[in-house]
């Protein structure tokens, strides 16, 4: 039987699957250059490269980035280097998300907006919120067992979360109370001096609790027309966020940044621990097909690429796998109904 590709939309480069640009990494990356640990270093054990930290066709999923957590805990000098690097980020450094929530009219739009649109930021950590009693809520939730990583990748979270609030107010966040469940750090000292309020850690649950009257505070940088147009481009992004398992996100996650040569289910499995067969037996429980994961990347590829650029179809069929082009242009046509030069020219 046939598998049927699904072509997938795409909308200034961002491939439909739970893969995300490199954006809010750079932050970490910086910080712990500067602590003379290389980007190679961090991206051990990851399949990126530095090169790929500049690159807007690359993307990281969820695991690879807890591996670089994992890398920062292992090499890092500086206890604190969670906090320290979420602290550098900049309003760009949260891409088209950012500049939504920095023009909405006021903060509870911004959290409304930000919260409905997490997933757009890549997040290892569940987010949700709430108002009780006059405070707004962020509540944590770990899902990945995170294990000795939760305390790095909660400060960077946070840090990288109360720099973007104070981007979006122009001010402090009114923190009153940070709850955490893991056990107090040496240097509890540095979350108080960054959050300015109270944190208790061994908690039950993963809270901040900040004052509920600021959600009506006017954003300085309000634009109803920068904030409907971002608004719109995140809604589309987010409509073409699959929900799908996290081995069929670490597939499409490996294709994308193959650059040009796809793994074979064999190293695939060996990359994942897993036998072939047992590969293709969970691939097969979800529904899926191993080559019909990839054949969906190299598709949704080929359509940037001829949408999006000059490049000739030679060059493009080497691009997502095709050593010959003739055969690029058959499994273009399976894939679409149509030529790659007639899709090319096709209006729209």
């Amino acid at each position: 039987m046939t598998a049927t590709v699904q072509v997938i939309a795409r909308e200034s480069g961002a491939l439909a699957s739970d893969a995300h640009h490199l954006l809010g990494l750079q932050a970490l990356f910086a910080e712990m250059a500067d602590h003379g640990i290389e980007a190679t270093a961090l991206l051990q054990g990851t399949g990126l490269t530095p090169a790929q930290l500049d690159d807007v066709q690359a993307r990281i999923s969820p695991a690879q980035k807890v591996a670089i957590f994992r890398n920062t805990l292992r090499l890092s000098s500086a206890t604190d280097v969670g906090l320290r690097a979420g602290s550098r980020q900049r309003l760009s450094d949260f891409g088209v998300l950012g500049y939504a929530l920095v023009s909405s009219t006021n903060f509870g739009e911004a959290v409304d907006f930000g919260i409905r649109h997490i997933r757009l930021a890549g997040p290892v950590l569940e987010k949700r919120f709430r108002i009780d009693n006059g405070m707004a809520i962020f509540e944590g939730h770990d899902v990945m067992a995170l294990g000795d990583v939760l305390p790095l990748a909660t400060e960077f979270w946070f840090a990288s979360i109360l720099k973007l609030t104070s981007c979006v107010l122009e001010a402090p966040l009114p923190s009153r109370l940070l709850l955490l469940p893991y056990r107090r750090p040496a240097y509890a000292a540095a979350y108080e001096r960054l959050f300015g309020c109270p944190v208790r850690f061994e908690q039950p649950v993963m809270e901040w609790h900040f004052d509920a009257d600021v959600l009506q505070r006017p954003c300085p940088n309000a634009n109803p027309i920068t904030a409907g147009l971002c608004a719109s481009f995140c809604e589309r992004l987010l409509e073409r966020l699959p929900e799908e398992s996290e081995l069929a996100r670490h597939i499409r996650t490996a294709c994308l940044n193959s650059r040009g040569t796809f793994p074979g289910a064999e190293e695939m499995a060996e990359r994942l621990g897993l036998s072939v067969r047992t590969l293709h037996r969970r691939l097969a429980d979800e529904g899926q097909g191993y080559q019909a994961l990839v054949d969906e990347v190299r598709c949704s590829l080929a359509i940037e690429y001829l949408r999006d650029t000059a490049m000739p179809v030679e060059q493009i069929a080497n691009r997502v796998g095709f050593s010959d082009a003739s055969n690029f242009r058959k499994a273009f046509r399976k894939w679409t109904g149509q030529a790659p030069t007639a899709f090319r020219e096709a209006p729209g």
